[in-house]
């Protein structure tokens, strides 16, 4: 736990450092999560739906990366400073089960990134059939996107390809998440490194 906690004090120290240091901060954040939601947006796309990638349909999709990369980056941003407050609090405690169940909160973000990309989907598809000239109902597709995840859960091996797009698409959102475990996995394995080595140290006569 030692361990644990003076990792993730030094990536603290060393966010609080860079982020004094740059006046640009905060728009470079959000840039940057632009960037990665985009990414994700076209490798989910052109290796989930390659189908929709080309002719009308990959002109509708290419519009609607737009609106997808700034709210997806809207909320990673938000999530981001979210993650530094809890990250504070976890490192201000004692207890072990308290440090835990602050760093777990981040599952939670990871979840809610989940429908919030549901809502992204929805709100850009019907965002882009507006300056389409297309009557949609955005009521009506936010309905539908809310039935895929329990259409996933029922039927997992016919919604395989929409599964493998949400996993992709939330992969932003759940970085904090995958930094908290990797550096958990690096503790424990200083950990028993320093056991082995201790008990591996020959002894004087």
């Amino acid at each position: 736990m030692t361990i644990w906690k003076g990792d993730l004090g030094r990536l603290l120290g060393l966010y609080l450092q860079y982020r004094k240091a740059n006046r640009l901060f905060f728009a470079g954040l959000f840039c940057f999560f632009v960037i990665i939601n985009l990414a994700c947006y076209w490798w989910a796309m052109v290796t989930a739906f390659p189908d929709l990638c080309h002719g009308s349909a990959g002109a509708h999709y290419f519009k609607v990366q737009f609106p997808v990369g700034i709210l997806g980056a809207l909320f990673d941003s938000l999530s981001f400073f979210v993650t530094i407050y809890i990250v504070r609090r976890a490192l201000q405690t004692r207890s072990v089960r308290t440090y835990i169940g602050h760093l777990s909160l981040d599952f939670v973000i990871a979840v809610i990134a989940t429908f919030w990309v549901l809502f992204v989907f929805s709100f850009s598809g019907w965002l882009i059939y507006l300056f389409e000239d297309r009557q949609v109902s955005l009521m009506a597709r936010n309905a539908g996107y809310l039935a895929k995840p329990m259409e996933a859960l029922e039927r997992p091996t016919e919604n395989i390809r929409n599964i493998y797009f949400g996993l992709i698409m939330g992969m932003s959102a759940m970085l904090p998440t995958c930094l908290h475990i990797s550096l958990f996995f690096k503790a424990v394995y200083m950990r028993f490194r320093f056991r082995n080595h201790l008990f591996l140290k020959p002894q004087k006569s």
